[in-house]
């Protein structure tokens, strides 16, 4: 019996949201706020949500990026310098959006780097800290200064840009994936804290899209290898690193990269819908294969990983026998 109600609410609610709440918010006047707009993800959503009538505020790293971006956009939209991980940037921008509206519909953390690449024996520590700075921390500190004007109303939306490397762990992506991974427990723990308030938090987790990272992928991948010290390449050694380079750029992933459209539209989705949801996973790669991996157990993921990657590093033959 109990479960026949509980089916029943369940089906009166599903019809309830289809037929009965509004699909979208109407956009026209509403305050957007966009880190990383200077290419990528975050310069076609500024794009696309200020031809929606949004009132569009956009962030970019590089200061001449600023006119770049300005004039793709309407007399509405503001585009100015940020750099997430320097306070004074995140003031500055609380000060200018702070004296146009005192009321935030989301806030986008989009800004992100991709250093790091390679395994952990390769990366040096501060290029860690870096990462970390980057793709968590000054998405932290952007939540934390502008919540007071996020909850200034009900449904306004915390949109974080992570990564299928926030829930499965990829071999030569350490600085990466423990960043995303931050974010994604962050962004749980911030919906499950501010549900008071109804502020919503979405997460995008999407896979390897054609984007500037990917375009440049074989010449970042070249530099880490050539900056590393002596000791550490003979170590892995040249043909450890070529085997490495080899199945990383032949990589189905890298090859059928996604159309970057993808992401754009379940950003959109996560801003403009009546009823966002708590993940996206754009595209086929995280969706129909890297998520479903991720769920295995644990000793089978790292199998399938050893087996994808098999790479031998010179030094193993010098190994003590236990």
């Amino acid at each position: 019996m109990l479960m026949i109600i509980i089916s029943l609410i369940l089906i009166f609610y599903v019809l309830y949201r289809i037929f009965f709440l509004p699909s979208n918010i109407h956009t026209q006047g509403k305050y957007v706020l966009i880190s990383g707009c200077d290419t990528g993800f975050g310069h076609e959503l500024a794009i696309k949500l200020d031809k929606q009538g949004f009132n569009v505020l956009a962030g970019v790293y590089i200061r001449d990026n600023v006119i770049f971006l300005k004039d793709k956009l309407s007399s509405k939209a503001t585009v100015f310098h940020l750099d997430i991980t320097k306070q004074k940037d995140i003031d500055a921008a609380f000060k200018l959006v702070n004296e146009k509206t005192k009321v935030l519909h989301s806030l986008v953390n989009n800004a992100g780097i991709a250093d790091g690449a390679g395994y952990i024996d390769w990366t040096p520590t501060e290029v860690m800290h870096k990462v970390m700075d980057v793709n968590f921390f000054g998405h932290v500190e952007m939540t934390k200064k502008f919540l007071p004007l996020l909850i200034a109303k009900r449904d306004s939306r915390v949109v974080n840009m992570s990564s299928m490397c926030g829930f499965i762990s990829l071999p030569g992506s350490a600085a990466y994936c423990a960043s995303k991974y931050a974010l994604e427990s962050f962004s749980d723990c911030l919906r499950r804290e501010m549900s008071p308030w109804n502020l919503r938090v979405s997460i995008i987790e999407p896979g390897t899209m054609r984007t500037t990272m990917t375009e440049n992928l074989e010449q970042t991948l070249k530099n880490v290898w050539l900056q590393l010290p002596i000791d550490i390449k003979k170590r892995w050694g040249e043909q450890s690193f070529e085997d490495l380079f080899k199945l990383v750029m032949n990589s189905p992933f890298i090859k059928y990269s996604e159309n970057s459209e993808k992401v754009i539209r379940v950003l959109e989705h996560a801003i403009i819908s009546t009823t966002p949801r708590i993940r996206y996973r754009p595209g086929w790669q995280s969706s129909l294969f890297f998520y479903p991996l991720s769920i295995l157990p644990t000793w089978l993921v790292d199998k399938i990983f050893s087996l994808g990657f098999n790479v031998r590093p010179d030094g193993v033959k010098n190994q003590l026998c236990s």
